[in-house]
């Protein structure tokens, strides 16, 4: 009989779990692997951050989900444009992408 000698080596790199898994929001490809309802309930179970569904009309991207907070600031026209000129050509149908969005509001307010 032949004696074996096995070892192993385990490497694990752990990070912190935060909620939500979502900061600002998701782009969701038309063709991705889970649809906004889906993703929509998860949040809803994960956190109490609402986030709001913006439908696109497009062949690449098909939906986005953005905080409530977000919207409050940009109009959702703008969105939608900013995604379809910034993250569409960087993306493929069967893809979701993050979003870490910086919105800076800049307010002049002149006495009379």
């Amino acid at each position: 009989m032949i004696a074996r000698n096995h070892s192993h080596i385990l490497h694990a790199r752990v990070n912190e779990f935060v909620l939500p898994p979502i900061v600002d929001g998701l782009v969701l490809g038309c063709a991705s692997p889970i649809g906004h309802v889906a993703v929509g309930k998860a949040l809803s179970l994960l956190t109490v951050t609402p986030f709001e569904h913006v439908p696109v009309e497009d062949e690449v991207i098909g939906n986005v989900l953005v905080r409530s907070a977000i919207m409050r600031k940009v109009a959702r026209d703008d969105l939608i444009d900013f995604v379809l000129r910034e993250i569409k050509p960087i993306m493929g149908a069967e893809e979701i992408l993050h979003l870490h969005l910086e919105i800076e509001i800049r307010i002049e307010a002149k006495k009379q």
